[in-house]
């Protein structure tokens, strides 16, 4: 019976279980180092190819942020956004004011209660959230491209998985509304 703790490869050297040179999974009772740095170095790419088309504007990863949701909520309240966002309103209120000066964004009352402040792209400030989301989405793809049939189900599944028990339905719904928008 073969020894499967010691197999090798046509040249002779121990094979990777799964075929693909990953790592071995973490121990029950240690980090699971290779995924967390893959996270890392997945979202520094990620990010990396949109980061370079904020620089020219002088804007970071925060405006890209907010263009990215408001251009695919158009109408969100301020409130809402700072709670996906999770940061604080001061922060907001800088990066949002940078947008609204430079014609990317605009702040309207709300019809019901003029107290409130919703958030809106112009068609400059769509036009350059498209591009870096096309940007994230060539990335994407390539990735998906490399994995096969399938792919966009499973990175579905296990980043789904990766949100907190309470906030992943609100997130999944946030998501298929502003598709649902989208299309329409």
């Amino acid at each position: 019976m073969a020894d499967i703790n010691s197999a090798k490869d046509s040249s002779g050297k121990p094979a990777p279980a799964d075929g693909a040179g990953a790592a071995p999974a973490a121990a029950a009772d240690g980090p699971t180092w290779d995924i967390i740095e893959l996270l890392f170095f997945a979202y520094r790419d990620f990010v990396g190819d949109p980061d370079e088309v904020l620089e020219k504007f002088a804007f970071g990863r925060a405006h890209h942020r907010v263009l990215h949701f408001v251009n695919r909520h158009p109408g969100m309240k301020v409130a809402d956004l700072l709670d996906i966002l999770n940061i604080t309103k001061q922060s907001l209120g800088r990066v949002l004011k940078q947008l609204v000066d430079q014609g990317y964004v605009v702040q309207k009352e709300g019809e019901h209660d003029r107290r409130q402040r919703l958030l809106y792209v112009t068609a400059k400030g769509e036009g350059l959230s498209l591009k870096l989301a096309q940007l994230q989405t060539e990335r994407i793809e390539r990735a998906f491209g490399e994995l096969g049939p399938g792919a966009h189900d499973a990175a579905r599944r296990f980043l789904t998985a990766m949100i907190d028990n309470d906030n992943r339905e609100e997130v999944l719904r946030l998501i298929a509304r502003a598709d649902r928008v989208k299309r329409s």
